[in-house]
Parts: structure tokens; C-alpha cells; sequence
């Protein structure tokens, strides 16, 4: 069984997540400049057996896609003419980011960390994957 890869893209930085082989457990990847998101992407695969592809879909609260949904679409086509063997599904990110947030300050972190929106993006993907983890589990 192959790893699966939440990604949370941005404009500026990409968060990303990754299972471990069993497809059990989400673990941050890390954040990485978006313009070098599939590159960075294109190397993991080729180190590690990869899945599927989970890419965080922006909506707005009536359910309709954000305005970034244009951005993430054109990153999705881009992924896909570069890794075309590697499925993607889109999976729903709405309060990723509050929930991020929260994480880090009951977490604990001083408040310079708690800052650092590179971290906030990567706990964003693998609050990502793990909801698509819990719902793929409730759907078996």
C-alpha cells in the first residue's frame, strides 16, 4: 500500500501532509514555496510509493467555491499533466486554518511560533488528510 498526500495550497506556501504506508496516520510533510510545490512533489514520488493525492477544496460557507478555488484548479491541472499516474481527489478544507490556529496555541507554542504560518499551513494539510482518513473509514 502506497503513502497518501494532503496538500493545503496557497498562493504564497503549500502545506502538506503524508500517511504513513498503512494509510493510518497523518504526519506533516512540511510547507513549501507553492511555485516549487510540484517539483518537490515530483521527488517524493520518486523516492516513495504515493497513492493518491488529496488537495484541500476552498468553499465559502454557503458550500460555493472561494475565489482561490481559480488558484487551486490551475495547481490540480498542473499536478496532473506533471504526475498524471497519481489520482487526486479534492477533499473539503473549510476551518482547516482556525483549526490549525487553535492547535498551536493549545498546544502550547510561544507566541513567535505560534506565528510562523509556514507551520499553520502544514498542520492545516494534515488536519486535511486526517479528516479524509476518518471519513474513508466511516464510508468502509
Amino acid at each position: 500500500m502506497g503513502r497518501i498526500i494532503a496538500i493545503d495550497y496557497g498562493r504564497r506556501r503549500t502545506g502538506l501532509a503524508v500517511t504513513d504506508t498503512m494509510q493510518i496516520i497523518a504526519n506533516g510533510l512540511g510547507a513549501v514555496a507553492s511555485g516549487e510545490v510540484v517539483e518537490f512533489l515530483k521527488r517524493y514520488v520518486s523516492q516513495e510509493n504515493v497513492d493518491l493525492f488529496i488537495v484541500g477544496q476552498p468553499k465559502q460557507m454557503n458550500n460555493e467555491p472561494s475565489e482561490n478555488m481559480q488558484y487551486v484548479k490551475a495547481f490540480v491541472n498542473r499536478l496532473h499533466k506533471i504526475i498524471p499516474e497519481i489520482p487526486i481527489e479534492y477533499f473539503d478544507e473549510r476551518f482547516t486554518s482556525v483549526m490549525a490556529h487553535r492547535a498551536v496555541i493549545d498546544g502550547g507554542l510561544k507566541k513567535k511560533k505560534r506565528q510562523d504560518k509556514a507551520l499553520i499551513d502544514e498542520i492545516s494539510a494534515v488536519l486535511i488528510l486526517q479528516g479524509y482518513l476518518e471519513k474513508k473509514r466511516l464510508t468502509l
